[in-house]
């Protein structure tokens, strides 16, 4: 039997330095501060302003946080996982090219898309890798430039989406830390609902995609959200039985940051309080691929070694899940 388990070991973030609030975003479409409050929890979002920087740039920003918070050198990762919706191009890997520019010489990368279960399925992908006992360190990062495909005219949208990027390293453990188990799911019913319709193979860009906007992310709001709520809560209520684990077990959530509504559905059915619960949507917005990691980055000094974490996230497609997760390190 395989005592091997995968445990994350380092963790980094980072979001870009212009502030998006909603103060700004009443003088752009018809909204208001109290109404997107209500609504999503949001209160700003950081937009990497930049046109010349990507999502590769954000990836390798929180990269080397993570590599000179934990004293590792890059030729050491066997392995980078890209997780993300917003690649830097077609064809030629985000991944790759990220794990050059940090100096991650002797590692294969790929990109993992999953609309805003990418970096939860990335998990679980590092989790296998590191379980085969042939990759020592795995890095996953999760980054989006989220505003790259958002119509800024969109008021359902626009309100929403932030960009940003987190990471973690993954590496063997023989304590019983790390991933202990998962439930993920998809449904490609969903596809209607939250998608970008031209850009690809079934619609290439064309004079007419760009004048109708069709590069831009569409959402049919209450569909979303309906399937989200009952969802979300409901593959992490069936990892806690699966696992018995009571509210009490549990030190902690980490959901995707898309709606506060939604991260208190799940919490209310986990039985959670919301000390117990790690939110930054009101800093961040969504950023779809970066909220799980930007979430460890924030409340790392408050994990202790031995937490049992639930993560849950729910995205395009439609695509979702729960990870159980004991984390393996004291911060400092």
């Amino acid at each position: 039997m395989n005592n091997i388990t995968a445990a994350i070991t380092a963790v980094g973030g980072y979001v870009p330095d212009y502030v998006l609030t909603n103060d700004i975003l009443e003088t752009m479409v018809d909204t208001n501060d109290e109404w997107i409050t209500a609504r999503t929890g949001i209160k700003e979002r950081r937009i990497l302003k930049d046109k010349d920087k990507g999502t590769s740039y954000l990836a390798i920003q929180a990269a080397k946080d993570l590599l000179e918070k934990s004293n590792t050198d890059p030729a050491d990762i066997d392995m980078v996982i890209m997780a993300t919706a917003t690649p830097d191009m077609p064809v030629a890997a985000t991944g790759v090219y990220v794990a050059t520019q940090i100096g991650a010489v002797n590692a294969f990368s790929f990109d993992l898309v999953a609309a805003c279960s990418s970096f939860l399925f990335g998990i679980s992908t590092a989790a296998r890798y590191i379980e085969s006992g042939k990759y020592k360190k795995v890095l996953l990062i999760g980054a989006d430039k989220m505003s790259s495909i958002i119509d800024y005219t969109d008021r359902a949208t626009c309100i929403i989406f932030g960009d940003g990027a987190g990471a973690v390293l993954f590496e063997p453990n023989s304590e019983g830390l790390g991933v202990q188990d998962e439930y993920l799911r998809t449904d490609g019913g969903g596809r209607p609902f939250l998608k970008i319709d031209a850009g690809g193979s079934l619609l290439p860009a064309s004079h007419e995609t760009v004048e109708n906007k069709q590069h831009f992310v569409f959402q049919e709001g209450k569909t979303v959200f309906k399937f989200a709520v009952s969802n979300m809560a409901d593959v992490c209520e069936k990892v806690m039985l699966r696992n018995e684990l009571t509210g009490e077990d549990v030190n902690w959530l980490v959901p995707h940051q898309a709606n506060k509504r939604i991260i208190d559905a799940a919490a209310n059915r986990m039985n959670l309080p919301p000390e117990k619960v790690m939110l930054n949507i009101h800093k961040y917005g969504n950023t779809t691929s970066a909220t799980l990691p930007l979430c460890l980055s924030d409340y790392e000094k408050q994990l202790k070694k031995g937490d049992n974490l639930i993560f849950a996230s729910f995205g395009g497609g439609f695509t979702w899940g729960a990870v159980y997760l004991k984390w393996a390190y004291d911060s400092k």
